[in-house]
């Protein structure tokens, strides 16, 4: 999902203030109350399901600063069903200075969500300003700072090895906005993925590496490669060595999960096109769905009213359950700001900031509880 400079410059700044606020969980199960911030009594931990389904979900708590909001979203997230969640783990919220890190935030979601038996995927990304040129954004990442970058991602999961199912790195490496508004460019990307895979897998060689698919856009211009034709170019670079599987985004935009796949379409089974040219180079890793979903904002070109999203979304899991053994995730965008978005945003929430259910979390949640048959033949 592409977030606006002036929301990573925000992001940034409460990244700092997060680490200040968050204190040590006990043994005892009780996040301590620190600076204001209300003791948390934690219900007895949850298991995780032995065969998790492909039902996950994009739990946005990155910049989510009460420990009791963080744990509700979790709870949350399980009792709609989700087996896994994404969570994006920011390199400047956690390596403050060369080598000085700061892990109490990413501590306690990670361990919050773990206690409601749910899947971690870490996405890793952005860069601190100590790594980046002066006023450059949040998402330049140059040449100097590729190997700074790589040994974060290795400490990260040599701390997190058997508390993560797979870190993702970077995200949608086809767009210029995720490159410091410079053009995407393939050859980089791979040498990215080259220094992050062999410094994780000497550190953790059992975590999974996904490399940030590319964001789905038929665009062809210094601000974004069509994502067909950017996944082509990385295979051609030799990627293939340096990734355990895919992260996909393959968002609906108002077309029914089930519609065919057709290059000239952006659509939920594009990521079978994306799948056709990992096979083509002989690479049959997973694809993990860390983001895809349907709008219901009335402001949004392609958002529809809240039922007909709420049947798109229910029929993609249940589609991918069916058709794709090589996914073992679908992970919906998104189910909760911790802030007040724009409209079109907002659109994509399975939670209103208050945590009131959508129709779309209504309806996850019938068909994960058996609520709700599906229709299959379509």
């Amino acid at each position: 999902m592409r977030i606006a400079r002036k929301r990573i410059a925000r992001m940034t700044r409460i990244g700092w203030w997060i680490g200040s606020r968050v204190m040590l969980l006990t043994a005892l199960g009780v996040v301590p109350a620190a600076s204001g911030l209300p003791r948390l009594r934690l219900d007895p931990p949850r298991a995780p399901a032995p065969s998790p389904s492909v039902v996950g979900i994009h739990t946005r708590v990155t910049d989510e600063v009460d420990p009791a909001r963080i744990y509700r979203t979790f709870q949350m997230a399980r009792a709609m069903g989700a087996d896994w969640v994404v969570e994006f783990f920011p390199w400047p919220y956690l390596e403050r200075a060369p080598g000085r890190f700061d892990w109490s935030h990413s501590d306690l979601r990670i361990f919050l969500a773990r206690r409601e038996g749910l899947r971690v995927i870490a996405r890793l990304g952005m860069v601190p300003t100590w790594a980046r040129p002066w006023r450059a954004p949040a998402t330049y990442l140059g040449p100097e700072a590729v190997l700074p970058f790589a040994r974060f991602a290795a400490a990260f999961a040599a701390r997190y090895r058997d508390q993560v199912a797979a870190l993702v790195i970077w995200n949608e490496p086809n767009l210029y906005i995720e490159w410091g508004d410079r053009p995407p460019d393939p050859a980089f990307f791979v040498a990215v993925m080259r220094a992050v895979y062999q410094e994780v897998k000497a550190a953790a060689p059992e975590v999974p590496v996904l490399a940030g698919g590319p964001a789905p856009t038929l665009e062809d211009s210094p601000r974004a490669m069509n994502d067909l034709r950017f996944l082509r170019e990385v295979y051609a670079q030799g990627i293939a060595a340096y990734l355990d599987g895919w992260a996909m985004h393959p968002y609906g935009f108002g077309n029914p999960p089930e519609e065919p796949p057709d290059p000239g379409r952006l659509n939920f089974r594009r990521v079978e096109l994306m799948r056709a040219i990992m096979q083509g180079y002989g690479d049959d890793r997973p694809i993990y769905i860390t983001e895809t979903g349907w709008n219901e904002s009335p402001e949004y070109d392609h958002g529809l009213p809240p039922e007909v999203r709420a049947d798109y979304t229910v029929r993609a899991y249940e589609y991918a359950r069916r058709n794709w053994p090589w996914c073992p995730v679908v992970a919906m965008w998104a189910l909760r700001y911790p802030w007040r978005e724009d409209p079109v945003l907002e659109g994509y929430a399975f939670l209103d900031l208050d945590f009131r259910p959508r129709p779309v979390y209504e309806a996850v949640r019938r068909y994960t509880h058996g609520e709700r048959s599906i229709d299959t033949n379509r």
